[in-house]
């Protein structure tokens, strides 16, 4: 996906992080998927994805969401939720902890909130 922002990308490079063969698949779809809508909700944002159809599934949907970052502006952070939906990737959800989204997100650290294995579990099934 070429039209990622860079928090974007480097929110599903974490999250997307490892070898099972699950995150591998997702990984993929990333590859050969496109950004279908950006919604801004005030708080966060909602990134809605296409997948092709021909692109290998992972089983079932689910989320991951074991990813927060420090971005300049906000005191408490955010944090993200990825949704996999019959097997692809569907959204990405990006929100504050009480705070306005900001306008523009220059520098950011990112972070785990789990062990990286635990977070993982999902993918395994």
């Amino acid at each position: 996906m070429d039209d990622l922002t860079k928090l974007e990308r480097a929110v599903l490079d974490m999250l997307l992080a490892g070898e099972l063969p699950a995150a591998e698949t997702l990984r993929a779809q990333v590859r050969v998927g496109r950004v279908v809508e950006r919604r801004i909700t005030g708080v966060g944002f909602f990134t809605t994805f296409a997948v092709p159809p021909d692109a290998p599934r992972v089983h079932g949907s689910f989320q991951l969401g074991d990813v927060l970052a420090r971005i300049e502006g906000l005191s408490h952070g955010a944090g993200f939720v990825l949704w996999v939906k019959n097997g692809a990737l569907d959204m990405l959800e990006g929100y504050t902890f009480d705070e306005s989204w900001p306008h523009e997100i220059l520098e950011f650290i990112l972070e785990y909130i789990v062990h990286r294995e635990k977070g993982l579990q999902r993918l395994r099934s």
